[in-house]
């Protein structure tokens, strides 16, 4: 058995103890301990929130950093002309990936849309078809 599996949030023995002895050793630890028995479940949907957001915010800050970050030149041209053609070429890169980043998302967020469509049909067929078993004809579902 891995740790992972130890200290999942669920009512474990492991999980037990802990809780305990962190109320023994200083009462918050046992508090946060017994937070994450009774919340643990959620916390994984929050980190992904948390931690697209910080992505987000951090991104911007990239992005407004470079644009407007003030480039003192060296004193020599050809490595000032070089490192200015490399930054954007790095930017116009960074964009792409971006925009590959945003495609790729709509593409997942049709994918799991389809397929909660045909969940949700194969539920309305199987309903339909329990209930023409019980209670005869029953109306038809139109998928829009």
């Amino acid at each position: 058995m891995n740790q992972s599996a130890l200290l999942r949030p669920d009512w474990t023995p492991a999980t037990i103890a802990l809780m305990i002895l962190g109320f023994v050793v200083f009462w918050p630890l046992g508090l946060a301990m017994l937070a994450y028995i009774i919340f643990g479940e959620r916390l994984r949907g929050f980190k992904r929130d948390a931690n697209s957001t910080a992505d987000g915010f951090f991104a911007g800050c990239r992005r407004s950093h470079g644009r407007y970050r003030p480039h003192f030149p060296t004193g020599n041209v050809a490595f000032d002309d070089w490192r200015k053609a490399e930054l954007d070429r790095l930017e116009e890169e960074r964009r792409k990936l971006d925009e590959m980043r945003e495609e790729f998302d709509s593409y997942v967020r049709e994918l799991r849309r389809a397929k909660d469509q045909e969940e949700f049909d194969r539920f309305m067929r199987d309903r339909k078809n329990a209930k023409r078993d019980d209670n005869g004809p029953v109306a038809e579902y139109q998928t829009p």
